[in-house]
């Protein structure tokens, strides 16, 4: 039985802005670091230079991954952070979060669990791509029927797919041995449907914007950078990038088109162990 959305009171005929943060890694200590990099404080870093910028946006969407040590206390951080930005934050697991934990800890007025969100012309589907203790991903019978549940109670509403693992390989060999494993039956399924209008995901620590060709229209393919480490895009084994932590604009437009950008804190702050050799 599919269950009731969360509908947010903007007219269709106006935009919807999304901001998406993904994969903070966050610990129980804040001064906990993953590969060099302090999470909490990069994690805070993103936070105020999406704060500066004023952009007006509707909702955040937080795409997984967001504690390391699997801790209610990272769970309670991470709510406590994105406090300043006085957003609905619309989250999902991913493979490094414990669902049943994440679920007990991230709680608040304005923190949000459910999987339909309505809001404009759009509907945001948040799936559930993880699999218990495997770090790839792969999408269930289930998630495919809420999907086409969904679609069907708003049919006439554009769709934006949000997951964490990544449906499309990415050049990155190491990497790619932890896709959503069944992406290409994923894809294939959802180019059928002229609602989908857009996928949206993390789990890869680097950006990517891309197009899949639907049998109506092309759909946006959209990775987004980590608040903390990066991975180094198009690497055969593991290699941390230099470039800086990140997050996704999205601009939803009444007429099913997107305008969308990642953005990066500036300066040099943050910099990983370009040595290590995996995680």
């Amino acid at each position: 039985m599919l269950k009731e959305a969360i509908t947010y009171r903007i007219p269709k005929d106006h935009c919807v802005r999304l901001v998406q943060i993904t994969d903070p890694h966050l610990f129980a200590d804040p001064d906990g670091h993953l590969l060099g990099v302090n999470t909490a404080s990069s994690f805070e870093a993103v936070l105020n230079t999406i704060e500066a910028l004023s952009y007006p946006a509707d909702i955040l969407l937080a795409t997984g991954d967001l504690s390391q040590d699997f801790s209610g206390e990272s769970y309670h951080n991470f709510v406590k952070a994105i406090e300043p930005l006085n957003l609905p934050c619309h989250y999902l697991p991913g493979n490094h979060d414990d669902p049943r934990i994440m679920s007990l800890h991230m709680q608040g007025k304005q923190i949000f669990g459910q999987r339909r969100v309505l809001a404009g012309n759009w509907q945001i589907i948040m799936l559930d791509s993880t699999v218990r203790g495997r770090p790839g991903g792969h999408l269930s019978d289930e998630e495919f029927a809420i999907i086409q549940s969904a679609i069907a109670a708003e049919p006439e509403r554009h769709a934006l797919l949000v997951m964490h693992h990544n449906p499309i390989k990415v050049n990155c060999a190491w990497l790619d041995q932890h896709w959503m494993d069944n992406g290409d039956q994923f894809l294939a399924q959802m180019a059928k449907l002229p609602q989908v209008k857009g996928m949206l995901w993390g789990h890869v620590h680097q950006q990517l914007d891309s197009l899949y060709p639907g049998e109506h229209h092309n759909i946006a393919l959209m990775a987004t950078p980590s608040t903390c480490i990066q991975f180094k895009p198009q690497s055969p084994y593991f290699a941390l990038d230099s470039v800086q932590p990140g997050y996704r604009l999205l601009e939803l437009r009444p007429d099913g088109s997107m305008l969308t950008n990642v953005y990066r804190i500036p300066g040099e702050r943050f910099a990983p162990d370009i040595q290590a050799s995996g995680y």
